[in-house]
């Protein structure tokens, strides 16, 4: 089966979904060898530790986040990025409220909607 946004997704059509406290994301466009996601966290909201067999990319979109990636602790503030390989333990703390752009590859099934 074949996935894939349109080419276009304007932003008022966007779907917010909560995944945690403080903590929501939506799907800003995939197909099958890509996806790519906002999440928005308020301060002191945790991207828990986790690991999955997708390349992930992450860019500080704003804020400031305490950025675990193996064994390395990093605070990234808006326009660093971080680079998690497949399987490597990575998570999250947002110091200060704001948002990743999460890309990862291939795309990941279970973000998508059911009838994708």
């Amino acid at each position: 089966m074949t996935h894939s946004t349109p080419a276009f997704q304007p932003a008022a059509r966007l779907a917010w979904e909560t995944t945690g406290s403080g903590v929501r994301r939506t799907l800003l466009a995939y197909n099958d060898d890509l996806l790519l996601v906002k999440v928005e966290f308020e301060a002191g909201a945790i991207g828990a530790l986790h690991q999955h067999v997708h390349s992930q990319i992450s860019y500080v979109e704003h804020g400031e986040f305490e950025v675990t990636v193996g064994d390395e602790v990093r605070v990234l503030r808006a326009g660093d990025t971080f680079y998690a390989a497949p399987n490597v333990p990575h998570g999250v703390v947002a110091r200060q409220a704001g948002a990743l752009l999460d890309s990862f590859s291939p795309v990941w099934l279970d973000f998508l909607p059911a009838a994708s």
